[in-house]
C-alpha cells in the first residue's frame, strides 16, 4: 500500500485505518471472548467492498473479492485440520477486500510469522513447548489426524489468533 517515497494517497490511508480499527476490534474481543463474532468479520468485508466500489480506495470491486477469495483461500486449509477457527478465516478473508490479492498475500506470510511467534510464546509460557512441537509435527505429518487430540478441551493448546492476523494485515497494509 505504501511503497516507495511519496507521500500516501488519502485511499491508502482509508484502508489502512478499516484495517487499524477492524484489526484492533478483533484483537480485543478475542482476547476477551476467544471468538471472532460474524458482525465483526462481515462489517469489515461489507465496508471494504463499499469502499472498493465507491473508490474509498485504490482498489477496484473486483480487486477487492479477489482479495476476499485468495484470504479464505489461503486460511481455509489451517480451519480445516484445526489450526485455526473459522472466525480467524472469515477475519483473514474480509481484510482481503481491504488488500486485495498482493497485500493478502502479504498479509499471509506476516500472520503465519507472527502466528508462529505467539504459538512459541503460549507454549513457553504455558510450558508445553515440547509437547506443542510435537502435536504440531504430528498434525503437519499425518495430514490432521491428530486434530481431535489438538482441539481437546482439557488440552491447553488454543489461543486467540486475531493478534496474529491484526499484525500480519496491517504490515502488509504499511508496505512491509
Amino acid at each position: 500500500m505504501f511503497s516507495g517515497r511519496k507521500l500516501p494517497r488519502p485511499s491508502d490511508l482509508v484502508a489502512l485505518a478499516a484495517i487499524a480499527a477492524s484489526g484492533g476490534a478483533s484483537v480485543a474481543v478475542d482476547l476477551k471472548t476467544r471468538h471472532v463474532p460474524n458482525a465483526l468479520t462481515f462489517g469489515t468485508a461489507a465496508a471494504g467492498l463499499v469502499l472498493a466500489a465507491t473508490h474509498g480506495t485504490s482498489l477496484s470491486p473486483g480487486a477487492a473479492l479477489a482479495g476476499l477469495a485468495l484470504g479464505l483461500t489461503l486460511m481455509l486449509p489451517g480451519h480445516v485440520v484445526g489450526a485455526t477457527g473459522a472466525g480467524d478465516v472469515k477475519l483473514f478473508a474480509a481484510l482481503g477486500t481491504l488488500l486485495g490479492p498482493k497485500g493478502i498475500l502479504v498479509a499471509f506470510v506476516y500472520t503465519l510469522i507472527t502466528g508462529g511467534l505467539l504459538a512459541l510464546v503460549v507454549a513457553v509460557s504455558r510450558r508445553r513447548l515440547a509437547v506443542t512441537i510435537e502435536r504440531t509435527a504430528s498434525l503437519v505429518r499425518t495430514g490432521g489426524s491428530n486434530v481431535s487430540e489438538i482441539e481437546h478441551a482439557s488440552a491447553d493448546n488454543r489461543f486467540a489468533y486475531a493478534p496474529a492476523i491484526a499484525v500480519g494485515a496491517l504490515a502488509a497494509a504499511l508496505g512491509f
